[in-house]
């Protein structure tokens, strides 16, 4: 029904935000990266928007970015995953570590999120594993990455993974090293140096 609500930000704290748009306060709920992301009150912000409508209640969500929700709409489709829990999720991890702990299958990551158990965290992974790889990940500045650059630093995440790294902590080392190479085993190494602080 909202694309986006674009106006002033009346007002920001844990977990909502309140934009004035045309003399109108939209409260919105929205993760945590979102509240983080929002300027001081009395700045211009666009939230992009989903309205969840239920028997007996209607709630406004609002995203920093389109990339977010597109997320956000992935994680609600899963069984069992309501609109609440998807946010959790999404304020549980960077966007990026998110998407490349579904492709990685790291259901350890995943299950630490508030809400998310280990049979949700499975379902997660087996539900949007295919959605996640078949589109391209995010970088942290929030451009797209290539389909066959996104597949060797899928193999480099999974690798550090395999050495013991956590999936943030290898998305992480990946994604500083990422225009570096589009070699597997160079981005291993690239990325080992920059855990190990050399």
């Amino acid at each position: 029904m909202y694309a986006f609500i674009e106006g002033k930000l009346e007002e920001k704290r844990q977990g909502e935000i309140v934009v004035n748009a045309g003399g109108v306060g939209y409260q919105l709920i929205c993760s945590a990266s979102t509240v983080a992301e929002a300027p001081q009150a009395g700045e211009r912000f666009r939230a992009y928007t989903y309205l969840s409508v239920r028997e007996d209640a209607m709630d406004l969500f609002g995203f920093a970015t389109k990339e977010e929700r597109t997320m956000f709409l992935k994680l609600c489709s899963v069984t069992g995953v309501g609109a609440r829990t998807a946010l959790g999720v999404l304020s549980s991890m960077p966007l990026r570590d998110l998407s490349i702990a579904i492709a990685t299958g790291d259901t350890g990551a995943l299950s630490r999120a508030p809400g998310i158990g280990k049979k949700t965290a499975q379902r997660l992974v087996l539900e949007l594993k295919d959605k996640v790889e078949a589109g391209e990940l995010t970088s942290g500045a929030g451009q797209a990455v290539p389909a066959a650059a996104m597949g060797a630093q899928q193999e480099a995440v999974a690798a550090l993974m395999a050495l013991g790294y956590s999936s943030a902590e290898a998305a992480r080392a990946i994604n500083q090293v990422q225009g570096q190479s589009d070699k597997t085993d160079q981005l291993i190494m690239l990325a080992l140096r920059t855990l190990g602080g050399n």
